[in-house]
């Protein structure tokens, strides 16, 4: 059923607005050239995370057009059945499941996506930041540093750096991120070894890795990169019994879902010393509660969510929406000066939901 065009005609351009949401790292009106857009609606930037559902929701009410950076905020049929203006929904990258997408175009809302840039470099980059900061104790000896210690007090202690060369790291999902952080492994010259439920042994060993099972992945790998897309069957693939199995000197690296592990049961597992550490660039909540136990474990070395973050990147993203936007202006700007409740063609660039194929479980 096609939602009814809330807009009237008249003086079209100060009656269109646009939301560009999530800007959390505020790089929106830098990393695009917005003048155009500007001139044909109002555009406003927001550089803060909602504070709930019904806040986004109050704020977002009289908008025609939102875009929003994949899987920040929420948009459930819930919340879309509560902006009757909107016309229009974009979000940054190729999949968002945060969205229902499926709700929203049977309203006759226009959903499409974005190209990615080189989000999956930057992701796999940013999983060997956080590998190298956890094993050679990068954070801890910064910050005794920074108190004016060359060397911790010994209340301040910490684990002795560690050389990953000739240990094994085991990565689960070896698809376009997983493949490049095994690449990396290899020339830092340790053994990679691989699983996931699709992966096969010819699969592997073309990359020069060996395929095992799940289970000795993960006790045998001193380091554990998860790189999986999260679905139904890859929810929680790693628990209890995983943890249990874990080396008392594993690395555990999520750069990938929260989902994807216990994270309440890591705290418990973590303390019990199995993981030696984790490694983490996702949370259940993002931005994650001020007092989350996770924030200041001992074990734990933490980023907010930084993995496709990278000035080529959001420079992509910023770029294709503002042109698509504009375009997309124009055309219903024009049609509503000449006819009330007139919907344009699409203006997006051809990533939208029905050009996203379903993909396998590796990222």
């Amino acid at each position: 059923m096609q939602r009814a065009q809330e807009a009237e005609v008249g003086s079209v351009a100060s009656e269109l607005r646009i939301a560009i949401c999530d800007d959390w790292e505020q790089c929106a009106p830098s990393c695009s050239d917005w003048g155009e857009l500007q001139q044909l609606a109002d555009v406003q930037f927001f550089s803060a995370p909602f504070q709930s559902t019904e806040d986004a929701i109050r704020r977002l009410a009289d908008f025609d057009a939102i875009c929003l950076m994949r899987e920040r905020t929420a948009f459930p049929k819930e919340v879309i059945d509560q902006l009757p203006r909107l016309k229009r929904l974009l979000f940054t990258g190729e999949r968002n499941a945060a969205v229902d997408i499926a709700h929203a175009r049977s309203l006759g809302i226009e959903v499409s996506g974005t190209a990615s840039g080189p989000n999956k470099a930057s992701t796999a980059e940013h999983t060997w930041a956080l590998i190298l900061a956890a094993t050679r104790r990068i954070v801890p000896a910064m910050q005794s540093a920074q108190q004016g210690h060359w060397r911790p007090l010994d209340e301040a202690r910490y684990p002795l750096p560690d050389v990953l060369e000739g240990d094994r790291i085991g990565v689960i999902g070896l698809g376009a991120i997983g493949s490049r952080v095994a690449r990396i492994a290899q020339g830092f010259g340790m053994e990679v070894v691989a699983w996931s439920q699709n992966l096969t042994d010819q699969q592997a060993s073309s990359l020069g890795v060996r395929r095992v099972e799940k289970n000795e992945l993960i006790a045998t790998s001193k380091v554990i990169s998860l790189h999986l897309v999260l679905s139904d069957r890859t929810r929680a693939v790693i628990g209890h019994t995983e943890y249990s199995l874990m080396r008392r000197d594993a690395l555990l690296v999520n750069t990938s879902r929260s989902g994807l592990i216990d994270q309440q049961g890591l705290i418990a597992a973590l303390d019990s010393g199995r993981p030696g550490h984790a490694a983490l660039d996702v949370f259940d909540q993002e931005p994650i509660a001020k007092n989350h136990p996770l924030l200041t474990h001992p074990r734990v070395t933490h980023t907010p969510h930084l993995g496709y973050v990278a000035a080529p990147v959001m420079e992509t993203f910023y770029r294709q929406l503002a042109n698509d936007l504009t375009t997309w202006a124009r055309q219903w700007l024009a049609s509503n000066a000449a006819a009330e409740g007139y919907r344009p063609e699409s203006s997006d660039s051809g990533v939208t939901p029905s050009a996203i194929r379903k993909r396998d479980t590796m990222l």
